[in-house]
C-alpha cells in the first residue's frame, strides 16, 4: 500500500500491516507515534538524547510485540506511553542519587545585593534631582540622556530651537551636578 493512502488508517491496522510485513505501514505508524513517545520522555528525563533512545526503545518493543497485537484490548498510544514511561521511571532510578549537602552551590554571577541596593539609590537620587529642575531643563536632560535622544529630535519634540535645547541641557546638567554634589559620598562616588 502506498505511504499516502497509510495516513488515514488507524494506528492498530496500521500494526497489523507491519505484522504481515508492510514496511510503508511501519513509517507511517513511526511517524505518526515517534512524536508521542519522545515528547513525554523528554519531560520525564530533561534530557533531549536520553528521550531519542527511550523513544526508539519503545518503538521497538512495539514492532517486537506487534504480530501478537490483540485488536481492541488497548490502544496503541495508551500501550506506548505506559512503556515509555515505564522505561523513563527505569532510567530515573538507575541516575545516581547524590547528597544535596554535596552539591556545590550554583554561582551567582548577577550583581551583589549591595550593588542592586547601591543602584537603586543612584536611580532615587537622580529622579529626585530631576524633579527639582525646572520643567524644561528636566523635560530636555530627560529625552537627551535618557531617552537617547538626539538634539534636533529634541528640538522638534519641544518645538525649540536646536541650540536652545542645547542651552536647557547644558543648564540642566550643571543644576543636577550641583544637586547630586552633595550627596557624592552617600551615593559611593569619591570626591
Amino acid at each position: 500500500m502506498p505511504f499516502d493512502a497509510l495516513g488515514d488508517l488507524s494506528d492498530e491496522a496500521l500494526l497489523a500491516l507491519y505484522a504481515s510485513g508492510d514496511r510503508a505501514a511501519a513509517a507511517a505508524l513511526s511517524t505518526r507515534l515517534t512524536p508521542l513517545a519522545y515528547r513525554l520522555a523528554a519531560r520525564m528525563l530533561g534530557d533531549p538524547a536520553e528521550a531519542e533512545d527511550v523513544a526508539q526503545e519503545a518503538l521497538l518493543r512495539l514492532w517486537k510485540i506487534a504480530p501478537e497485537w490483540r485488536t481492541g484490548e488497548a490502544k496503541i498510544s495508551t500501550w506506548l506511553y505506559r512503556v515509555t514511561s515505564n522505561l523513563c521511571l527505569d532510567r530515573l532510578r538507575k541516575r545516581p542519587n547524590i547528597a544535596l549537602d554535596t552539591v556545590a552551590e550554583p554561582l551567582d554571577e548577577g550583581p551583589s545585593v549591595e550593588a542592586n541596593l547601591m543602584v537603586k539609590s543612584r536611580t532615587d537620587a537622580l529622579n529626585n534631582a530631576l524633579l527639582a529642575l525646572p520643567d524644561r531643563q528636566r523635560q530636555a536632560v530627560i529625552l537627551r540622556h535618557l531617552e537617547d535622544c538626539a538634539n534636533p529630535q529634541i528640538a522638534e519634540a519641544m518645538e525649540l530651537s536646536v541650540e536652545a535645547v542645547e542651552s536647557l541641557i547644558a543648564r540642566g546638567k550643571r543644576r543636577l551636578s550641583e544637586i547630586l554634589r552633595l550627596q557624592k559620598a552617600e551615593l559611593g562616588f569619591e570626591e
